[in-house]
C-alpha cells in the first residue's frame, strides 16, 4: 500500500541532475627512468682498498684500447666477471639511459667506474640459489626436479632480458638429458659458478 500524501504539505520540486563529472585528465607518458646519481655514490674505501688491485686488474683487462677506459657495452661484464649480476637495465641506468651508438664509442674511466659497481654491490635486489631454484621449479610438472629444454629456451627467449638463441645455446650447452630435461638445480649451480 503506497503511503498517503499530506494534502498541507507543500509539493517538493524535482531537483536538477548532478552536473556530470568532467572527463580525467589523460595521465602523462611514463617518463623515463632518470639517472643515478653516481657522484652522490660514496665509495667505501675500506671495502673497495682490499679489492681495488683486482677490480682494476679486472677493468684493464677490458681495455681493449690502451687508454685505461672501457665501452660502455662492457660495463655489464666487468661487473659479472667481478662475481655481481646487474641486470642490463640496471646498467643502462648507471650509465645515464645511453643510445646504442653511446654505447659501443663512449668510455668509461676507473675512477668513475668504481661509484658504479659500488652501487650494484649494495643494491638489494640480489637474489640467490634458492629464488633461481623456486623460479624454475614453477616449471616441473612433474616435481622431480627437471624441466623440460624447450620450454627453458622459451621462457628464456621470450621473459624478462630476453636472450637471442646464440646466448641460450651457450648457455644450455651440455645441459639436457637424452629426454631433453634438464635439472634445474645443476643447471642454476652451473650458471652461478660461470
Amino acid at each position: 500500500m503506497a503511503p498517503k500524501k499530506d494534502p498541507k504539505a507543500p509539493a517538493k520540486k524535482a531537483e536538477p541532475a548532478p552536473a556530470p563529472a568532467p572527463a580525467p585528465e589523460p595521465a602523462p607518458a611514463p617518463a623515463a627512468a632518470p639517472a643515478i646519481d653516481l657522484s652522490a655514490v660514496k665509495v667505501q674505501r675500506p671495502v673497495i682498498f682490499c679489492l681495488e688491485g683486482d677490480y682494476r686488474e679486472a677493468f684493464g683487462l677490458f681495455d681493449r684500447v690502451g687508454d685505461n677506459k672501457v665501452a660502455y657495452n662492457q660495463i655489464a661484464d666487468i661487473m659479472r666477471a667481478l662475481g655481481q649480476n646487474p641486470t642490463n637495465k640496471e646498467v643502462n641506468k648507471l650509465l645515464g639511459n645511453p643510445s646504442t651508438e653511446d654505447m659501443a664509442s663512449k668510455r668509461v674511466e676507473f675512477e668513475s667506474f668504481l661509484p658504479m659497481l659500488q652501487t650494484i654491490i649494495n643494491s638489494p635486489n640480489k637474489a640467490g640459489f634458492e629464488d633461481y631454484v623456486e623460479g624454475l621449479r614453477v616449471f616441473d610438472k612433474e616435481g622431480n626436479g627437471t624441466v623440460m629444454g624447450a620450454e627453458l629456451r622459451i621462457v628464456l627467449s621470450t621473459l624478462g632480458e630476453k636472450m637471442n638463441e646464440a646466448e641460450i645455446d651457450a648457455l644450455m650447452a651440455g645441459q639436457e638429458d637424452e629426454n631433453g630435461c634438464i635439472n634445474y638445480e645443476a643447471f642454476v649451480k652451473h650458471i652461478m659458478s660461470v
